[in-house]
């Protein structure tokens, strides 16, 4: 039978692998945000106005207000 880890121990490794984790992670996120601006800034470009739901996030996200605030001139100057 295995021996008994102390719980500071147990949760001194949990940390520690959390730290590494989020630091791989974060690459790869980072990596995919620049490939979803990259994708969503091409429908806006070709889409008509009342876009998608996932491009009306990203777009109001990018703007920092609410979709129905943004007008299509702000939508299609962010594409570009």
């Amino acid at each position: 039978m295995a021996e008994r880890m102390s719980t500071a121990t147990r949760m001194d490794r949990i940390r520690a692998n959390g730290k590494l984790s989020r630091i791989a992670n974060g690459h790869l996120k980072r990596k995919e945000r620049a490939n979803r601006d990259k994708r969503m800034a091409e429908l806006v470009k070709k889409g008509p106005f009342p876009f998608t739901p996932a491009v009306q996030s990203w777009v109001s996200e990018q703007l920092g207000k609410p979709f129905t605030q943004v007008t299509e001139a702000e939508a299609k100057a962010l594409a570009q």
